[in-house]
């Protein structure tokens, strides 16, 4: 079934924080080529202009579960917006490196509780024949964030005026706050909180059929029901219980390695990189808007693919196309190439191999696979522990990188990330279920029945459904 123009704003505004997310993490990258004539900054310190929004948006990641069960999914984004602007103005105006990075930080919060409850919103709103597609929409506006974000950092070079890049964030973040007014409540929170009957109007609007409507309300309140009914009720700390722990630890290992294959030492550090292998300012900023083009144009077609081929097999070859582009980065720098035409433009294709790879994969993938994973209860609160480990990785590799390339050179950190994305094609591989084409429910109860044990062979099987068949 196909989303009707009604509904269109519901999943552009609910993903709508994507951009803000995107465009807050992106801009630093050219930004920070101007702000140290401003503000003194040694390789420590730059780190820490980076991750002091990770660090923020381990807090607000953490936060986040308990805040969307108890305030509800739509009220949370409101909130997130409001941070958003409150950060963004702070670090616009900030005139010492300590003012910079507590407002960084501030963002981070934002960024935060985006990543946990835009996913979590949209995987309850969507359909479950296109609820990859719909989720990834998120994903797709983080890359347009980036994107534009580059733009800025490009149109405004030659002036320097890094305030005004890090300052137009607050464009979005206000057109967020009012159109997410306008948008419902997810239909799963409204049962969870006894509220049928507006659960019902929110899936009749959503679904443009009652009856469509009404059997889908009747399958959430039967899994609500005998959630309740339960003997041990579900909690957070049932995660390392024999019947959550293998799913627990394939969530927190899908986050571990959709980090350290090497994705934020290209959007945090790309200009960087290139200018020292000879780009001027400028030329490395052009640059980093074609990579920030391509990464927002690869995720299109895995929007398209992740409700066709399945989540498995986009990040097999996402994690192949990332092992050969880093094997490329790491030979080119460490095969003593002086500056000029042959360096420059390896460097490039290595990167754009690696950006394609990543945004038509491991990009969307996570944000759709998370939601899917765990049961209604817990969903919130899970998702929300493992996006908060997802930003202590995000950090660890923001912290570190600027000393490890300063130390070590940009060979050899290449070399560790073409390791790291051959493992995370294993984990695939091995452990990770296929969950496209079947409703939330369909999966948890398969999945705390024993499901995920299936050989590996019987996880990728298609599922067979009505949904598939229309799709």
């Amino acid at each position: 079934m196909p989303v009707s123009l009604k509904n269109a704003l519901i999943w552009v505004f609910g993903a709508l924080g994507g951009i803000l997310w995107g465009y807050d993490t992106g801009v630093i990258s050219g930004a920070m080529l101007f702000l140290k004539r401003d503000i003194a900054l040694t390789p420590l310190l730059e780190g820490l202009v980076v991750s002091g929004l990770l660090v923020g948006a381990m807090l607000g990641a953490g936060l986040s579960g308990r805040l969307s069960d108890s305030w509800g999914r739509r009220r949370l984004i409101l909130v997130a917006s409001g941070v958003f602007i409150l950060g963004t103005l702070g670090a616009a105006c900030a005139t010492g490196a300590a003012a910079l990075i507590a407002f960084r930080f501030v963002i981070g919060v934002g960024v935060g509780i985006a990543s946990v409850v835009v996913p979590l919103y949209l995987t309850e709103l969507a359909p479950k024949h296109l609820r990859g597609g719909l989720t990834s929409l998120m994903q797709l506006l983080v890359t347009v964030g980036i994107f534009v974000a580059y733009v800025t950092d490009y149109l405004l070079a030659d002036s320097g005026a890094w305030r005004w890049m890090i300052g137009l964030g607050v464009v979005p973040a206000a057109v967020l706050a009012l159109g997410i007014l306008t948008q419902p409540e997810s239909p799963r929170w409204l049962v969870g909180k006894g509220r049928g009957g507006q659960a019902r109007e929110v899936l009749t609007r959503l679904r443009g059929d009652a009856a469509s409507a009404a059997e889908e309300l009747a399958e959430i309140e039967r899994t609500e029901r005998a959630e309740r009914e339960a003997g041990e009720p579900l909690s957070l700390r049932r995660l390392l219980s024999p019947q959550l722990r293998r799913v627990f630890t394939v969530g927190m290992l899908l986050v571990f390695f959709q980090n350290f294959v090497g994705i934020n030492t290209i959007i945090y550090y790309a200009p960087t990189l290139l200018t020292d292998i000879g780009f001027g300012s400028g030329g490395a900023i052009l640059a980093n808007v074609g990579i920030g083009l391509l990464n927002m144009l690869m995720t299109l077609p895995a929007m398209r693919l992740i409700d066709r081929r399945g989540r498995k097999p986009l990040l097999r070859i996402g994690a192949l196309g990332m092992c050969a582009a880093m094997v490329v980065l790491a030979a080119t720098n460490l095969s003593g190439l002086g500056y000029g035409a042959l360096l420059s433009t390896l460097t490039l294709l290595g990167i754009a191999l690696y950006i394609a790879s990543f945004a038509v994969s491991w990009g969307p993938v996570q944000w759709v696979m998370l939601p899917e994973l765990f049961p209604m209860r817990i969903r919130a609160a899970a998702v929300s522990l493992c996006v908060l480990f997802n930003w202590l990785f995000n950090m660890i590799v923001a912290l570190v990188f600027p000393s490890l390339l300063h130390a070590w050179g940009a060979g050899v950190n290449f070399l560790f990330f073409a390791g790291t994305t051959l493992l995370a094609y294993l984990f695939v591989q091995r452990l990770l279920p296929e969950t496209k084409g079947r409703s939330l429910e369909e999966i948890e109860a398969e999945l705390l029945r024993g499901g995920q044990d299936r050989r590996p062979a019987e996880r990728d099987a298609p599922v067979s459904s009505g949904a598939d068949v229309a799709h």
